[in-house]
């Protein structure tokens, strides 16, 4: 299916015992946007997510389902549903949670402002963006993971930790995907700054992000501060890259 004006479309969920949430996001979805099609990315989950996934695509065209064989990190999940989405010839793919953290009633600002962009981030952290039932530590440790991405990376991005996502494919293509090591939640970091090193166009619009009301929360402090461990190797290994390049002769 497509978006007017933006061509096919698809939204990649990928998912992980998530048995109580993915047919109640998905028809949230299929509801606010008729247009766009959903793929579910699931990792092997013992909990009957996969089965449930194949159900609802057998009863609709517009939902198609990956398997996978191991839960091998968010970021291996997405470039999974990526590389099928751009074999499938899609021209907008996007991402968010199955928990309902992304409210799919906000994709609509998304869609709106891929038209001016090249990647399109659901930001909490931009003017009019907000955080529903977070604890302050860990709207803390949000707010200053990504400040230390900005510091780090010398990147404008508000919420370049963010997972409600449009990209368009020539994006994607343009960031060297096969490259992408980072499997974990330092994924969408990378992606992000791939994006602005290439000189694409970034955009952040505000959403409001819910935290699960269903289901057991993949994220904890110590993940988090693993990610933050690895955003910092990997940034500083960035940043010698640059001072490398600059010192090269012309």
């Amino acid at each position: 299916m497509s978006v007017e004006g933006l061509g096919r479309c698809v939204m990649v969920i990928p998912t992980y015992n998530e048995s109580e949430n993915i047919e109640w996001i998905v028809g949230r979805l299929r509801t606010a946007q008729p247009g766009v099609d959903i793929m579910i990315v699931d990792d092997n989950s013992p909990d009957g997510t996969g089965d449930i996934a194949d159900r609802l695509a057998a009863g609709d065209e517009a939902i198609s389902v990956v398997h996978r064989t191991e839960k091998a990190g968010l970021g291996a999940a997405y470039l999974n549903g990526f590389a099928v989405a751009l074999e499938q010839g899609y021209d907008v793919i996007g991402e968010m949670d199955a928990d309902g953290s992304h409210q799919p009633e906000q994709l609509v600002r998304l869609l709106d402002a891929l038209a001016s962009a090249d990647l399109v981030i659901g930001s909490r952290y931009v003017p009019g963006g907000s955080v529903v039932n977070w604890p302050l530590q860990r709207l803390l440790l949000s707010r200053g993971g990504n400040l230390y991405v900005r510091l780090l990376l010398g990147i404008r991005v508000k919420d370049a930790t963010a997972g409600f996502r449009l990209f368009r494919r020539t994006t994607l293509e343009a960031i060297d995907l096969g490259s992408v090591l980072s499997t974990g939640y330092v994924f969408q970091t990378d992606l992000a700054y791939r994006t602005v090193t290439r000189g694409l166009r970034v955009r952040e619009v505000p959403i409001e992000f819910i935290e699960r009301v269903r289901g057991d929360s993949k994220m904890s402090g110590q993940v988090a501060s693993e990610s933050l461990k690895l955003i910092t190797r990997w940034g500083l290994s960035e940043r010698r890259a640059q001072l490398h390049r600059r010192k090269r002769p012309a």
